[in-house]
């Protein structure tokens, strides 16, 4: 979680790096995804540090109305540091859902909760907790309490509802089950394994 200027710096650096950025004002003038990722990282940044309303409103309407140009519903405080969110598409991660450093996420991905009327002090334990660096092919939907593990590999289309916490896995199919194991390999190009 971003908590001073510095986190912001390691958490942007980390984002940009796991992108293959290695020119920020290039990225950030012609690359839409690398500028929502640094709109997200500075409300975070905004957010945390308990900025006033009027810094963080333009902010948040920013990267909400790109977000929604981009199809992407997306909350505060979800990611760690070195996501990268490979192209714009439709992309829904509930905001009480939490992911690991070094995601590398494609479109058509669902990450949501419970499919029932919880308090919102339990929703916490109703979203997914998805590890350090795992790779969600495109179209992955992933529902409920969900705990998937580090280094896993969830492949096109996967269905999970179920929680595979081991390290290392491949899952695939509807629903979801573990076709290989050993890792992400090189999907996952983990930039924010410094922090």
């Amino acid at each position: 979680m971003i908590e001073s200027w510095g986190d912001f710096r390691q958490f942007l650096a980390a984002d940009f790096a796991n992108m293959g950025h290695h020119r920020k004002m290039k990225a950030l003038i012609f690359d839409p995804v690398a500028r929502v990722t640094a709109l997200m990282r500075l409300y975070e940044y905004l957010l945390n540090t308990r900025k006033p309303l009027l810094l963080r409103l333009p902010v948040l309407l920013w990267f909400r109305r790109l977000c929604v140009r981009l199809g992407f519903s997306l909350g505060p405080n979800i990611f760690g540091p070195g996501v990268a969110i490979v192209h714009h598409g439709l992309l829904i991660i509930d905001p009480t859902a939490r992911i690991g450093r070094n995601c590398r996420i494609h479109m058509g991905v669902h990450i949501g909760g419970a499919a029932k009327f919880i308090d919102a002090s339990d929703q916490a334990n109703y979203s997914p907790r998805i590890g350090d660096n795992v790779y969600l092919a495109p179209g992955v939907k992933i529902y409920g309490p969900v705990r998937i593990g580090d280094n896993c590999t969830v492949g096109a289309n996967a269905v999970v509802t179920k929680s595979f916490e081991e390290s290392g896995l491949t899952l695939a199919g509807v629903p979801a089950k573990v076709i290989a194991t050993g890792g992400t390999g090189e999907r996952v190009l983990k930039a924010g394994d410094d922090l």
